[in-house]
């Protein structure tokens, strides 16, 4: 009878530990370090109207992110059309995507000069600069490659970067990424899986 009971006691430790190394298991696979998805993070910039914004303030709502410059002759554009024509097919369901630019150039991408690079894209989206350290901060926590060429000009000069559209989730946490030739059907129609 003594043995019976110590088989059970040891056949219920046995269990719960497959059971919680389970657990932890499914949990590690699906870290984003575990997952390659190891992208976003905190950031803290300002808006096109001057409002100091946070990743904070877009929680409960997807966003497509973009870091970019408005100088950029094609890449940027390009996306940043593609992002707002796919939040467009949405419809209705749109309202619960935000675009997000966020430049790579702050020396040159005031306030007011993004106040008007937005508005000829979408008129929800947000185009967010900051100080270049601040910068380099949201860059980094995003893993977005960007340099400075020369100038050709004193002034004149482009961005070399990364050229990608992050979609993230409700959480801020990422979800999947686009390149910035993604044509806004495929873009959209994966979009709306995660509504």
């Amino acid at each position: 009878m003594f043995a019976d009971y110590r088989f059970r006691a040891a056949a219920i430790l046995l269990l719960a530990a497959i059971v919680g190394g389970s657990a932890l298991l499914v949990s590690w696979l699906r870290s984003p370090e575990v997952a390659g998805a190891h992208i976003g993070g905190p950031f803290e910039l300002i808006d096109q109207t001057g409002r100091r914004v946070t990743d904070g303030d877009f929680r409960g709502k997807l966003m497509l992110i973009y870091f970019g410059f408005v100088f950029c002759p094609d890449a940027c554009p390009t996306a940043l059309q593609n992002m707002a024509d796919a939040v467009d097919l949405l419809g209705p369901a749109g309202e619960d995507v935000v675009p997000v630019f966020i430049t790579i150039d702050p020396d040159r991408d005031t306030v007011e000069v993004l106040t008007d690079y937005a508005e000829a894209f979408h008129p929800r989206l947000k185009a967010l600069t900051g100080t270049p350290e601040e910068i380099a901060k949201a860059a980094k926590a995003y893993r977005v490659f960007y340099r400075k060429a020369d100038e050709s000009a004193p002034g004149e000069y482009l961005v070399d970067h990364s050229s990608i559209v992050f979609l993230m989730g409700r959480d801020g946490r990422y979800l999947t990424h686009f390149t910035h030739m993604t044509l806004p059907e495929p873009m959209a129609a994966e979009i709306k899986k995660r509504l």
